[in-house]
């Protein structure tokens, strides 16, 4: 399986998931990453910044969930490559027995994954699954391999669905997954917005680089995805000031990614 995946990797185009990685401190890009990741920093020096703290947030979300609310049960879609303090990590170092699932289409992510993204206690369980987020129904019949969809499960799209094909098809593919989770659940979801126009460019530099096009969408238009859900205070924001005790961490406020954490009734 693994040599399967291998055959599948391009090292010719830019990944998301690898630049990520490559802008995050970590080893997992190619030459072409790094050269794409190099020029979009001289574009948006702080998009390095964003990426560190995304997953400061993620880390303060699976905390909340794990710790505050009680969830068991995790589902990251658009995982990307593991890095440190990954979901199934900060989960189960707050309740040994979770479960996570992640979702992901990458083949170089899906390698890793398979090696590194396991349970750290006996008690939890995590999996990784083969799967593109416009197909929900797939991501919903995997997951329930893992988890039971008769109890609350947090829903975390983590600044992915700027990549979905169009906002119609971001609206379909979250509401389709909330959609089979039970009252109770958690949606957590943020993307980057055109606020600045440095993050502007650098995103249309980046589908010149032959890159899967990621779409900035206006705050407007990322809040409604969350419409008939309860938020979690604060509510609707920027990433780097929800349930932030160490404040925004430095990046301007031009420089926006937005979201939130919000219940379902």
């Amino acid at each position: 399986m693994t040599g399967e995946y291998e055959a599948m990797i391009r090292t010719d185009i830019p990944s998301s998931a690898r630049i990520w990685n490559f802008w995050m401190g970590g080893k997992d890009f190619y030459e072409v990453d790094r050269v794409v990741g190099e020029a979009s920093l001289k574009i948006d020096p702080d998009i390095a910044t964003v990426s560190v703290q995304s997953r400061q947030f993620l880390v303060r979300v699976v905390r909340y969930l794990a710790g505050e609310v009680g969830i068991r049960q995790f589902l990251d879609v658009g995982a990307g490559l593991p890095t440190m303090q990954n979901t199934h990590e900060v989960a189960q170092s707050v309740a040994s027995e979770s479960k996570v699932v992640y979702i992901d289409n990458d083949p170089l992510a899906l390698i890793h994954s398979r090696a590194l993204l396991t349970s750290t206690t006996d008690e939890g369980v995590t999996a990784y699954f083969n799967c593109d987020f416009h197909d929900p129904d797939r991501v919903i019949a995997d997951a329930r391999n893992i988890l039971n969809f008769s109890q609350p499960v947090g829903v975390m799209f983590m600044g992915v669905l700027g990549h979905a094909r169009s906002y119609e098809d971001m609206l379909h593919i979250v509401r389709t997954v909330m959609d089979a989770t039970p009252s109770g659940s958690y949606l957590v979801l943020w993307d980057g917005t055109p606020d600045s126009q440095a993050y502007v460019t650098l995103c249309e530099e980046y589908t010149k680089s032959g890159g899967v096009p990621y779409v900035p969408r206006t705050q407007e238009a990322i809040r409604a995805v969350f419409d008939g859900f309860e938020f979690v205070e604060p509510g609707f924001g920027p990433i780097t000031e929800w349930r932030n005790k160490a404040g925004s961490g430095g990046i301007e406020q031009s420089i926006s990614s937005y979201g939130a954490v919000a219940r379902k009734p």
